[in-house]
């Protein structure tokens, strides 16, 4: 048999464990109390099978962070292909700017602990632990699984051994943090009376519990048909848009890498850290192409839920593939870190973001909140699932600020995912100061952040500063 089967027997064996985690989700009390999503109980199911099984069968390297890199790329010009939301007139509480810096303010904050920590640990007790390790909390926390393991995977170039590993781990502890803590403060704000009554009723939904909608319910329309199906299939066109994206932003890429190795070695640096984020020029490209379609007055033929549909379906398949990706070895190695790290992290996590959003925003105060949690803690997803506890319909602005906030937030945070590298050259160039550079620069973007704040907050900006949620 000369054709390869890899692809399709990884396909297959990530369905298995979506589907069988679906169905757990119908019968367990636990994964539909705390709403973990279907693709992390996957994920943690095909833990064992891809580290144990697999090699035993004779199953080759595991290639499934090839597969996690190439979804988030496409879940990234999915979202971005999408219209945008329409800008808000009179917008006199600033809450777009309010929630860019607020996630900003995460990845400041998560950097700094992540590296000072991990540089406690480097002096006392694990000598041998890469200071980039420090980095894996923003980046497995309040960006995802595939960023981690795309970034972790150039380290390992580096010198750090088992970066992807360590990456996908954090991430998989994110979920944890914000399934587990995100729903407890769900219920926290319910209980203070911190959001309206009906709050119990979507939370009791059958539904959003087992995750499969009943029999005699009347089921949502997620995508729309733009075409004729005679002509061609609505999901195959909108799955072509995508595919010949993120072919455009290959050759581009490829173009930018070719002309960077001019530069010589910091040029062919720079091109291998674009390779490592090419999750955001994918975006960057998608949405330059979207701007286009919007010119040629053509968007009526692109349908937004076609797209989120895509998107999905890759986030799901990228998170259980994530996850199942995940080196327990080298998590045995690394337990002590990762446990230091990921614990101390979502304390400050579930500390800060509750304290800094009750004394910034002004409306929808609690939900901007739970959504900046789940971002901060998971991915787009896990905030959206979190806000859809407590705005179903997504009826209020939550959502479509955080989409028009997502602009200005990725232009900001370009300096610091550049500057990403710096931690890990400490072991290459042997010199303490890359790691002191990026300090620097995360604690620029700390006083950015907490400037914008003060601004935005005035004089709520540090009224009872000890207490962790303000108030009205």
């Amino acid at each position: 048999m000369e054709f390869s089967w890899k692809f399709v027997l990884d396909a297959g064996i990530i369905s298995a464990a979506l589907l069988l985690a679906t169905f757990l989700r119908t019968k367990w009390r636990f994964l539909q109390r705390f709403m973990v999503p279907n693709s992390l109980t996957a994920g943690f199911i095909l833990l064992p099978v891809y580290n144990y099984l697999m090699p035993a069968l004779g199953y080759g390297a595991n290639k499934l962070g090839d597969l996690v890199y190439h979804l988030l790329n496409i879940s990234f010009i999915a979202m971005a292909l999408r219209s945008r939301p329409k800008k808000v007139q009179g917008d006199k509480s600033h809450s777009i700017w309010a929630m860019s810096t607020a996630i900003l303010n995460q990845y400041a904050i998560q950097a700094i602990v992540g590296l000072l920590l991990t540089w406690m640990l480097a002096s006392t007790i694990f000598p041998r632990i890469n200071l980039a390790f420090g980095l894996h909390l923003p980046l497995g926390f309040a960006l995802g699984p595939g960023q981690a393991y795309a970034i972790g995977i150039g380290w390992e170039k580096m010198g750090f051994e088992g970066a992807g590993s360590a990456g996908l781990t954090m991430a998989a502890l994110g979920y944890l943090w914000a399934c587990l803590v995100g729903v407890a403060l769900v219920n926290f704000g319910v209980r203070k009376g911190l959001l309206p009554k009906d709050t119990l009723d979507s939370m009791k939904d059958k539904a959003m519990l087992s995750g499969i909608v009943p029999r005699d319910r009347e089921k949502a329309v997620g995508s729309k048909n733009t075409t004729d199906l005679e002509a061609i299939d609505p999901l195959s066109l909108h799955a072509a848009l995508i595919a010949f994206t993120y072919i455009i932003s290959y050759v581009l890429l490829l173009g930018l890498t070719w002309l960077l190795s001019f530069a010589g070695k910091t040029g062919n640096e720079l091109a291998r850290n674009l390779w490592g984020i090419n999750f955001i020029f994918s975006a960057v490209v998608a949405m330059l192409l979207r701007t286009i379609i919007d010119k040629l007055k053509i968007d009526h033929v692109v349908d937004d839920g076609s797209l989120s549909r895509l998107a999905g379906f890759s986030v799901d398949f990228m998170v259980t593939a994530a996850l199942a990706a995940i080196s327990l070895v080298f998590v045995g190695k690394y337990w002590l870190p990762i446990l230091v790290v990921s614990t101390i992290g979502g304390i400050v996590i579930t500390i800060t973001v509750p304290w800094l959003c009750s004394r910034m925003f002004s409306d929808h105060t609690y939900l901007r909140m739970i959504m900046i949690f789940g971002v901060s803690t998971g991915t787009l997803s896990t905030g959206l699932a979190l806000l859809r506890i407590l705005d179903p319909e997504f009826k209020t602005r939550v959502s479509s600020d955080y989409m028009l906030s997502s602009g200005l937030t990725f232009a900001l945070a370009i300096p610091f995912i550049l500057a990403i590298n710096l931690p890990a050259q400490v072991a290459v160039q042997g010199t303490m100061n890359p790691f002191w550079i990026f300090m620097l620069i995360a604690g620029g973007y700390l006083v950015y952040t907490m400037v914008v704040f003060v601004i935005l907050s005035k004089s709520r900006a540090f009224k009872n500063p000890l207490k962790c949620w303000l108030g009205d």
